[in-house]
């Protein structure tokens, strides 16, 4: 089906507390140098004791609003993506429609941990597309720090807090939304979790934590043995090359792991945006977070192509092929 949804405002927040290599050096046996050849990430953007997702989302929301100068009272659909909800519900969603006091707007929380922003994306466009809905917002929020374990070296370099959202509206002539390929392998599900009510997966016996578990070296493998093949899958379905993209934005998981992504698709890192060097690995936020400081730097272009890809725990990835149009 010919899309008929345009991205047509963009907005984000990132808190104000930073995490920087020497402070995690005080917690755990690593140190900058190391953390910065593996990763990228040279700090981490921590939210407050008393700061959760919906309170970013919301920011994030404010900053859109701001910058645009669109209204989002006739919104009719709010969804957040995100793996750190204020609470198993209400959900994150309904609390940003009851900020905004948007009155005729449904609101629901989608989880595909890293793949969310992309996940959301996809959904919004079909939402609008079918005509069900006009003018959906999208955001995309996580409060990482809360559930990260500052005594695994292995997780507490990665993670940080942000939000951003997106107006995606209907416009039959000049749609955001080109081409998309998604997929799931829930057999991998145990290489990066949270544990809830369940502490077992298919029989087997999980770390009982509420703090995120990874298992790095197996994800790094799934991703490299997988994404770059969907991106082709991809761009075979637009009929385009890599070298009709301008940009490609993949989720911000880690550097060492995007430079393997681009090499095995022949694409430059010069033209990759990211955005964990300064905020860190931010989950659903890093792809719109990568998007809007490319944008407001001046990067980006109106008729930019752009590939977006999202992946992780599930494992689930979710890829885009997107006109930039603002």
């Amino acid at each position: 089906m010919q899309s008929k949804a345009r991205i047509t405002a963009i907005g984000s927040y990132i808190p104000e507390k930073r995490l920087t290599n020497h402070d995690i050096e005080k917690l755990v046996d690593t140190n900058d140098e190391w953390i910065t050849k593996r990763t990228g990430i040279k700090e981490r953007r921590i939210a407050a004791d008393d700061q959760f997702s919906s309170d970013l989302g919301i920011l994030a929301v404010e900053d859109l609003i701001k910058r645009s100068n669109k209204s989002i009272e006739d919104v009719d659909m709010v969804l957040v993506a995100t793996t750190t909800p204020d609470f198993s519900f209400p959900s994150v969603a309904s609390q940003i429609q009851a900020h905004f006091n948007i009155q005729h707007a449904g609101a629901m929380d989608l989880t595909a941990t890293c793949a969310g922003f992309t996940y959301g994306l996809h959904l919004a466009n079909s939402l609008v597309t079918s005509g069900a809905h006009k003018k959906v917002l999208l955001v995309a929020t996580e409060t990482l720090s809360k559930v990260t374990d500052y005594t695994d070296r292995s997780t507490c370099i990665l993670f940080g807090d942000a939000a951003s959202a997106i107006l995606v509206e209907y416009d039959e002539n000049d749609p955001s939304l080109l081409e998309f390929v998604i997929g799931s392998d829930g057999d991998t599900g145990k290489f990066v979790y949270r544990t809830g009510l369940s502490h077992t997966m298919k029989g087997q016996e999980l770390v009982h934590t509420e703090k995120i578990v990874q298992n790095g070296r197996e994800v790094y493998k799934w991703v490299l043995s997988n994404i770059p093949q969907a991106i082709r899958e991809l761009l075979n379905k637009a009929n385009k090359t890599m070298n009709a993209i301008n940009w490609f934005v993949p989720h911000s998981a880690n550097l060492k792991m995007i430079e393997a992504i681009c090499e095995r698709i022949d694409f430059p890192m010069e033209r990759t945006l990211t955005s964990a060097a300064y905020v860190g690995n931010t989950s659903s936020a890093s792809i719109p977070l990568a998007l809007d400081m490319a944008f407001k730097a001046g990067k980006l272009k109106t008729g930019d192509q752009i590939v977006l890809h999202g992946f992780g725990g599930g494992l689930v990835h979710c890829g885009l092929l997107i006109q930039w149009s603002l």
